[in-house]
């Protein structure tokens, strides 16, 4: 060990001292201060979010560097990713507080496990070794699995983390026997090795079906992870079970995680093998955009219905891999998967931030109907929660415009016309969806009795955010499209600063 590894896990260190920190202080808060639980989990995440500031600046111009036993690769790409757990996690603290409070369930372990999740997720982004994605993977996952039924009085909750659990480890081990036939196959966990190896031996008859065999059960993992047809049957059980302001932090941080994950085994190690998983991916792609699409139509609960529009958004950034890997590496590809994380972070967070608003006293506030009338019980929400909804239905100039139009964009310059062609349909198609939660909120009287919502301050600041990043990633997306640029080392092409300038 040398300082550069200390360095390199700095953020990771700084998340797990502060989970530590908030299980010890917990027992020595009093009911009414347990809110100092979240203001800790909030000054962790900004004291992790300086240790990623710090190795930045450190890196300068390098592209990126290994530390813990070339175990790690700290590049720009996992520093974007870093930043986006973080972002996510502040908000999701900050749906939280009131939540849990009225749910009375208030404990400190809550934000312990988010922290905790975050540190495994940081660890998928940045791994070069299988072995230590595979344990940030199980670090995330078994936090996840307990945020999940955190609402021990709730039946739906135990269920859903049932499920989840089940259906989790069940992909967790088919996901290890893929990477232990990996390393059977190339005699290293490194995915530089395993890539290199892969190359001398592709075409070999003899060495290429155990290669396949590898690389669908690495694969099947992967989908589950970010909850693609046909492994997604977690997803709405999950999302509707699990608290709120989890359900938001899952569909972002652990999707964003996910991806992060895939993007790296995919590209940087499984690479030769391409020509397999190109057309498997066109297949699980279309599969999904119709599955999601069409379940998505007839569900009355808001957080099933989100999960389902969660699940049809996976299927529009797979065509963005599909055009990035399907003949030679496109970074335009992979660029339009980190826009559209980078937006659905804010604006997928801010739905169910006004959902997780909408439970008090006794109303769970997760049907439809919940939304009656919205605009004349909390008309700001309800402004906001229209801008969500057809930021994620891509409508412009609003921040999901710009995650669907780079994915189309590198699908055309590809010459993937079909694929592109379906999935500008299924977007106009999604639009049904997204406006029945308008036309409740506009258009619907509301429930005799409702009285006007009540809104903590920590909510209003986490929907402030939200909405502000919605329309101002829209409106001048040009420093975050340089953001996403500078992750993948690109230099901006011409025709796309004509477009946003």
């Amino acid at each position: 060990m040398v300082w550069t590894d200390y360095l390199l896990a700095l953020p990771i260190t700084l998340l797990v001292l502060f989970a530590l920190g908030i299980l010890l202080i917990d027992f020595m808060l009093p009911d009414d201060m347990k809110w100092a639980n979240a203001v800790t989990a909030f000054i962790g995440v900004c004291f992790s979010a300086a240790g990623v500031y710090k190795i930045q600046i450190w890196l300068g111009s390098a592209g990126g560097t290994q530390g813990m036993l070339h175990t790690m690769l700290v590049d720009r790409f996992a520093l974007y990713f870093f930043y986006l757990f973080l972002a996510a996690t502040a908000i999701a603290i900050l749906m939280s507080v009131r939540y849990l409070e009225t749910e009375h369930e208030n404990h400190g372990e809550y934000y312990a496990l988010m922290l905790l999740s975050v540190a495994g997720m940081m660890c998928m982004a940045s791994g070069l070794d299988i072995v230590l994605i595979f344990i940030g993977l199980e670090l995330m996952a078994i936090s996840t699995y307990v945020l999940v039924g955190f609402l021990r009085r709730d039946r739906r909750s135990n269920e859903a983390a049932l499920k989840y659990l089940l259906l989790g480890a069940f992909s967790s081990g088919i996901f290890a026997y893929g990477l232990s036939l990996l390393y059977g196959l190339t005699g290293s966990t490194n995915l530089g090795v395993i890539h290199q190896e892969l190359m001398k031996r592709v075409l070999d008859p003899q060495y290429k079906p155990m290669a396949v065999i590898a690389l669908v059960a690495t694969l099947t993992g992967l989908l589950f992870k970010i909850a693609a047809i046909p492994f997604h049957q977690w997803a709405p059980d999950a999302y509707e079970g699990a608290p709120t302001s989890i359900t938001g932090f899952m569909s972002v941080a652990v999707k964003a995680a996910g991806w992060a994950m895939l993007l790296r085994i995919l590209i940087v190690g499984l690479i030769p093998l391409r020509p397999i998983w190109v057309p498997l991916l066109v297949f699980v792609s279309i599969a999904t955009m119709t599955g999601a699409n069409f379940a998505a139509l007839t569900q009355t609960n808001t957080k099933r219905l989100l999960a389902y529009s969660s699940i049809a958004h996976v299927g529009y950034m797979l065509l963005g891999l599909i055009a990035g890997t399907a003949t030679e590496l496109n970074p335009d590809g992979v660029k339009g998967i980190l826009i559209y994380l980078l937006v659905y972070t804010f604006m997928n967070l801010g739905a169910f931030a006004v959902i997780t608003a909408l439970r008090h006293r006794n109303v769970i506030g997760d049907e439809l109907d919940d939304l009656n009338g919205l605009y004349s019980r909390a008309p700001i929400e309800a402004v906001l929660m229209l801008v969500f909804m057809l930021s994620l239905a891509g409508i412009p100039p609003l921040a999901g415009f710009w995650g669907k139009y780079f994915i189309f964009l590198s699908l055309i310059s590809t010459g993937h016309y079909v694929l592109a062609a379906l999935g500008v349909l299924y977007s106009v198609f999604g639009l049904y969806y997204y406006l029945k939660i308008a036309n409740a909120m506009f258009m619907r009287q509301p429930e005799k009795g409702e009285e006007k919502l009540p809104v903590s301050y920590a909510m209003r600041a986490a929907l402030a955010l939200t909405g502000l990043a919605t329309l101002y990633i829209g409106i001048m997306p040009n420093r975050f499209i340089e953001l996403v640029n500078w992750a993948l080392g690109l230099a901006q092409s011409s025709n796309v600063a004509q477009i946003i300038h």
